[in-house]
């Protein structure tokens, strides 16, 4: 097979996906100003490149695999298949203007719109039926209102940054996180699509292992029943026999937020030497 093409994303998200496929069991290692990384697997290539330029050019084919936004894609109408929502990086895509700005005034004269979203603004303010002239920005929207723009169209995690401008929203266009996309050609390619769910899945087990930890404890037979029975689990509980015949050992996956609870009531069940540990990997 020839080797699986993979695009990263330059910037603040390329992090986020690296530490995914180390997860996985794939070094990536990125040399300073390099666009080429090295890859422990031979038969997969990374080049890093904009988030805004990975959709089409995917959708050229020169490339099977792409890590970028689910705004980017829709902001370039890129023609690719959608593999997974990796759940990073999630933001909103909203419109907001000054305080000072009242919603009626946005209907009554001509609105000069600040954004890096130009398409998905002039989508968006056709559909709300507002007269607008879009500037295309570089960074740094935020900043337009009020002497250099009536409306920004930018993302958010928090909106934060907009209120410490003095700015409010008036509409979320649409949602968007860090995703797995394939181009079309790839997934016509047998072995490379065998190839892209490959790698789905071993994303899947990596994340799904983030969310849990192992708990290991030591029960008695007198109160086996009981523990089992208030015990949460994925499947059943894994469970041993201790030397000597004198009890179990107690193995489960829970999911990290039930621990604080679940601690305390696992003593009043019986358990003794309970021992919390991190997964590397979670395949069901």
């Amino acid at each position: 097979m020839d080797k699986l093409k993979i695009l990263l994303p330059k910037g603040r998200i390329y992090d986020n996906v690296v530490e995914l496929f180390n997860g996985a069991g794939i070094s990536i290692k990125l040399p300073e100003r390099a666009y080429r990384p090295t890859v422990n697997q031979d038969d997969l290539e990374a080049k890093v490149m904009k988030p805004q330029n990975i959709g089409k050019l995917l959708e050229l084919g020169a490339h099977d695999v792409g890590f970028t936004g689910r705004d980017w894609i829709e902001e370039t109408s890129a023609d690719v298949e959608e593999i997974m929502d990796l759940g990073f990086d999630k933001v909103r895509i909203v419109a907001a203007v000054p305080n000072a700005i009242d919603d009626k005034q946005l209907k009554s004269k001509r609105v000069i719109v600040a954004t890096e979203y130009e398409n998905i603004s002039k989508r968006w303010l056709d559909s709300e039926k507002i007269d607008s002239l879009v500037v295309r920005t570089y960074g740094a929207t935020e900043v337009f209102p009020p002497d250099d723009a009536d409306m920004i169209i930018d993302n958010t995690a928090t909106g934060r940054t907009l209120v410490e401008n003095g700015l409010r929203i008036v509409d979320t266009i649409m949602t968007s996180s860090t995703r797995m996309f394939a181009s079309k050609e790839a997934m016509k390619d047998p072995e490379k699509k065998k190839k892209i769910l490959e790698l789905k899945m071993l994303f899947e087990a990596v994340l799904d292992a983030r969310d849990r930890v192992m708990l290991e404890m030591n029960v008695t037979k007198e109160n086996f029943d009981a523990l089992v029975k208030g015990l949460p689990s994925m499947r059943s509980p894994t469970v041993s026999p201790l030397y000597g015949d004198d009890g179990f050992a107690v193995k489960i996956a829970v999911k990290k937020g039930e621990v604080p609870n679940l601690l305390p009531k696992l003593k009043e069940l019986g358990a003794t030497d309970i021992l919390e540990y991190q997964l590397r990997k979670v395949m069901n």
